[in-house]
């Protein structure tokens, strides 16, 4: 279910993910997968959301792209051992492969990462 409704959200380049799908849409996928871990009152985070969505784009059909709201969904990030947003969490096989914090992040950046993860 894609999102635009507030700066930040899921597009209809990301998808929402949740604690309750998050094992299917990131843990089950065939693909490597990239969660930005988000919050409505991060400015930080809305900073990064174009960036992410170009990213997604980018990386259509290579690498799933989500978006996982902390407030609503608390299990998954401290399941993972996020404290900071936003962080983008980069997993392949149903394991953690990259980890990005901060909103000062260049998409080349992250598009490196996510280039190292496709590589292995």
């Amino acid at each position: 279910m894609a999102i635009d409704t507030v700066a930040g959200a899921a597009s209809s380049k990301t998808v929402e993910v949740t604690d309750a799908n998050f094992d299917q849409v990131v843990l089950k996928n065939s693909q490597p997968v990239m969660v930005d871990f988000w919050a409505t009152w991060c400015s930080p985070c809305k900073a990064i959301a174009p960036t992410v969505d170009e990213v997604a784009t980018a990386f259509a059909g290579r690498v799933t792209v989500g978006k996982m709201d902390v407030d609503n969904c608390p299990s998954t990030p401290q399941r993972y051992g996020v404290r900071g947003i936003p962080t983008l969490l980069i997993f392949k096989d149903g394991k953690v492969q990259q980890q990005i914090v901060g909103g000062n992040v260049s998409r080349a950046y992250i598009e490196d990462a996510l280039n190292k993860v496709l590589a292995q």
